[in-house]
């Protein structure tokens, strides 16, 4: 492996709010072209490793590098899309004009600029990466949550980042929308080179396209192939305590033990 072919190194990386301990020792890296989900219970600190690449938050210990540097805010090689934004049915607003906005690429929110040709053209190009250019003029107010995930997937590729951080994506999606979106997060991942992390409440969609998983739980981080982490064995390390993965005849998995039993949670 080339250094180079390192976007995201951590070295025993600690983490703390207050005098509480999020996680430690935590030691990982990320590839170019990688599509990793960042997986584990609700409250283990999945949101913050998110917080911390986008220099929100800073580690107590330990070293974190993007792409050679450390983490700061307003990254332009950084996409990135939070938990899902509730948008008004009456917003009346194209869903073109949105996207224009990530054109900057150090902006997350409204802000006034003047209107370009050129933004037109990028917009429509990342809504036609993401199979949405037929949403482009279409009030923001009417599209679906499926529809809606696509327009803001565009805005953060818009400015074409390296680096694709999305905040539990498919949450509120049904299945069919969520294999849409899973599908298509990969599509752009292997067209682009873009490396993504992506938190997730169900790992089973997941499951035919991730190059790697970050499970975050019980104050520690463990990182590598799928089939290496979501094991019986690999699980009750990380929790500390008896866990058993279950998988049906159609490669799907359940998780029992934790308190949270159904699936690996975000």
């Amino acid at each position: 492996m080339q250094v180079s072919d390192i976007i995201i190194e951590a070295k025993n990386l600690q983490v703390k709010y207050q005098n509480h301990t999020v996680w430690e020792n935590a030691n990982f890296d990320i590839k170019q072209g990688e599509y990793v989900g960042i997986l584990g219970p609700n409250g283990a600190g999945k949101t913050t490793l998110i917080k911390l690449l986008l220099g929100l938050v800073e580690s107590n210990s330990g070293s974190i590098t993007i792409l050679g540097k450390k983490p700061k805010r307003g990254n332009k090689k950084i996409g990135y899309v939070p938990q899902r934004r509730p948008i008004d049915n009456e917003m009346n607003i194209a869903a073109i004009e949105l996207v224009k906005l990530g054109v900057n690429g150090t902006y997350w929110g409204w802000r006034n600029y003047t209107k370009t040709e050129q933004d037109e053209n990028l917009a429509l190009k990342a809504l036609d990466d993401v199979d949405a250019k037929d949403l482009a003029y279409r009030s923001l107010g009417t599209l679906s949550g499926g529809e809606l995930q696509r327009v803001f997937l565009a805005q953060a590729l818009v400015g074409k980042p390296e680096l694709l951080l999305l905040d539990e994506p498919l949450a509120n999606l049904d299945i069919r929308h969520e294999a849409n979106l899973v599908q298509l997060i990969d599509k752009v991942v292997r067209t682009q080179n873009v490396s993504v992390l992506l938190i997730a409440h169900d790992l089973n969609p997941l499951l035919p396209v991730l190059d790697k998983v970050i499970y975050v739980a019980n104050g520690h981080v463990s990182s590598g192939v799928p089939a290496d982490i979501i094991t019986s064995k690999s699980l009750s390390e990380i929790y500390g305590t008896p866990i058993e993965v279950l998988k049906d005849s159609k490669g799907r998995v359940a998780i029992l033990g934790t308190e949270e039993s159904a699936h690996p949670h975000a």
